[in-house]
């Protein structure tokens, strides 16, 4: 199974940040509806899965960080 991070959404494509830190443009077509900046994607089995989960935790990391290093 391979994991992607959605980058941005540019038109009618969304550019994926693969786990080596490699960049790929998509088609929005070709992941879940309503994908989101942010969103962690995984691809299995010929299809892509939306990780809510995992996208739950990054975004939680991510605003504890944020949290961190503004505080006085």
């Amino acid at each position: 199974m391979k994991k992607f991070i959605v980058d941005r959404i540019e038109g009618d494509k969304a550019v994926l940040e693969c786990e080596n830190g490699d960049m790929v443009n998509l088609e929005l077509k070709a992941l879940p509806k309503n994908i989101k900046e942010g969103d962690v994607i995984n691809f299995q089995e010929n299809s892509y899965f939306l990780n809510s989960d995992e996208t739950k935790a990054r975004k939680e990391k991510i605003k504890n960080l944020m949290n961190s290093l503004f505080e006085d």
